[in-house]
């Protein structure tokens, strides 16, 4: 009899065009895991009405990102992939955590804090609760591996809480949520000016989008912060010139790299044509990517098809736990 694989649960939230840091941050491993664990993929649609409550752009945002996730290779026919707002299970089981979480615990969360300092005239009691929904979505599966980075631990951390005070009144339904990637070190692909990591939303001219145009990558590129050349030979690349290398280790060939690298430590690099190679093996890399994205986008059936069979795979889990979770609170009347 083969052996149960572990759950995987995570969720990607439809604000923003994805970025080469959401590629390989995230999207990369979850191709893998799809292949050697049980996945659950969520595209956390209700999660975004914490921070966007106008809706008129969420239908075509929730395609995008579905079509932007399957054209970098992640397959529904091997994971669920599927609408957070399509399971309405999540929304009775984040009920039942909120009478198991505390206002003074969730007012304490970092993203709390930050959102009401962002939004001080939106403070609503979902972005509030933001952790309970999180950890309805993930113990909904009971996922015992949860793909996150550095940013989310502390929402990882409050769902293992609610899953265990839940445990603790009503009897073991929920195993613990651990954090899990396939390296220690998770790739942050840092912004081409050198002032961070690539971003959604923050900054689009130091970021590479998915669906960047090869001109606009170009241009990118091209404005990447460089200096005059190293002053003596293996000198210490300082940050921003690392950046351009950690750019190229990721899509250029060794070859490439190689030849940089020597450059470099010999005193005579050219960052103009180091930045003109870059920028044509990231036109490399993604323009196949974004055209497949916009064949899947030009097909709405199916898109529809897709996050049907999801919602269908996603509601038999949720289902599943839903009667186990009624039937140890008590809420089986008849």
């Amino acid at each position: 009899m083969e052996a149960k694989k572990p759950i995987v649960m995570s969720g990607i939230r439809p604000t923003g065009y994805l970025h080469l840091g959401n590629y390989f941050g995230a999207i990369r491993n979850y191709v893998r895991m799809q292949d050697e664990f049980e996945c659950f993929f969520m595209v956390a649609d209700l999660h975004s009405l914490t921070t966007h409550p106008d809706t008129k752009e969420l239908k075509s945002n929730v395609h995008r990102v579905l079509a932007e996730n399957i054209a970098c290779g992640l397959d529904p026919e091997k994971a669920a992939f599927y609408c957070q707002s399509h399971i309405y299970e999540t929304s009775e089981l984040y009920l039942y955590l909120n009478m198991l979480a505390y206002k003074g615990e969730l007012e304490k969360t970092v993203t709390f804090k930050d959102k009401v300092r962002l939004q001080p005239n939106n403070v609503n009691a979902g972005l509030l609760t933001y952790p309970v929904l999180q950890a309805a979505d993930i113990i909904l599966h009971r996922a015992s591996l949860v793909p996150v980075g550095k940013d989310q631990e502390q929402h990882l951390e409050m769902a293992r809480n609610f899953a265990n005070r839940f445990n603790h009144r009503y009897g073991n339904v929920f195993p613990e949520p651990m954090a899990f990637n396939y390296n220690d070190e998770l790739i942050k692909v840092p912004s081409l000016d050198g002032t961070g990591k690539m971003s959604k939303s923050e900054n689009q001219m130091a970021t590479l989008y998915l669906a960047d145009s090869d001109d606009l990558i170009r241009k990118k590129v091209m404005k990447a912060k460089t200096d005059n050349g190293p002053a003596e030979p293996n000198a210490t690349k300082p940050d921003y010139i690392e950046n351009i290398f950690l750019l190229m280790r990721l899509v250029s060939a060794r070859p490439v790299i190689d030849k940089f690298e020597s450059d470099y430590n010999n005193c005579n690099i050219r960052y103009g044509d180091m930045k003109k190679q870059l920028a044509e093996d990231m036109v490399s890399f993604i323009a196949p990517i974004r055209a497949k994205v916009e064949g899947i986008l030009g097909n709405e059936n199916y898109l529809k098809q897709i996050m049907e069979t999801g919602a269908e795979k996603a509601r038999n889990s949720a289902k599943a736990t839903m009667e186990i979770v009624r039937e140890c609170m008590g809420l089986t009347y008849f």
